[in-house]
């Protein structure tokens, strides 16, 4: 049986930015990934669709879809799912929390991906990783629809936000996603909608390649990277050896 893994991204586009490469690489490692997008950012973080005349919320959710689906397809992504649950603010109810509880169950994730535990420049962010949390416990617990098979302790990595400084984020995990930076800016570039975004998370990609090649001396062989992902692990990490 395959390897799985599972993003919960507050909006359709954020899976791209922030993960993309962990999730191509994954995909070709043989993981079958889902992501999970809560809402399609229509109302918060479609400017430039809205800028369009006679432009509608349908009109514009049903774009951010296309743009999604079309990123999955560039990044091979196994499921995209979409709960449609509305931005700015994002709200999840018990419902909707629970419908995240059976995809969870669903997919038995090896490890689980969404955003910063802290974004004061849009609190969805930070409210979809209270979410992710929230229906990972929910998972866990036997008394959640007994008889169903409960999820163990798979690892939540908080992936990188827009602006680090500001949001409490420290990376203790760099992942070389070279092999497959050209699948990722493929993807980044289905998502027309937020165009200004696309040559910032390149140089983030370059940057973190960087950052990955100074710390890779003892543990990745010292290998050259070109392009990297950071991510924040919420949980210890349990090893064998140093």
């Amino acid at each position: 049986m395959a390897k799985t893994a599972l993003v919960i991204s507050a909006h359709s586009a954020d899976f791209v930015w922030r993960c993309g490469g962990a999730i191509a690489l994954h995909e070709e490692k043989g993981y079958e990934v889902t992501v999970v997008c809560l809402s399609y950012g229509e109302r918060g973080e479609s400017a430039k669709l809205w800028k369009n005349p006679g432009m509608t919320l349908e009109k514009v959710k049903a774009e951010r879809r296309k743009e999604a689906e079309n990123a999955a397809r560039a990044l091979d992504v196994t499921d995209i799912q979409f709960l449609d649950l509305g931005d700015y603010p994002l709200i999840v109810d018990q419902e909707a929390k629970f419908r995240l509880v059976d995809v969870i169950r669903k997919v038995q994730p090896e490890f689980m991906l969404s955003h910063s535990r802290w974004d004061p420049y849009n609190t969805d962010h930070m409210y979809a990783t209270q979410v992710a949390l929230d229906a990972r416990m929910i998972a866990q617990a036997w008394g959640h629809n007994p008889g169903e098979k409960v999820l163990g302790a798979p690892q939540l990595y908080l992936f990188e936000p827009h602006q680090t400084e500001q949001m409490e984020w420290k990376p203790d995990v760099f992942l070389d996603i070279s092999p497959v930076w050209e699948k990722k800016w493929a993807a980044i570039q289905c998502m027309e909608g937020q165009e200004h975004l696309w040559h910032y998370y390149k140089n983030v990609a370059e940057n973190r390649g960087n950052h990955f090649m100074r710390n890779s001396g003892g543990q990745s062989g010292g290998r050259k990277a070109t392009h990297a992902e950071g991510f924040q692990s919420v949980f210890p990490r349990t090893v064998d050896e140093l």
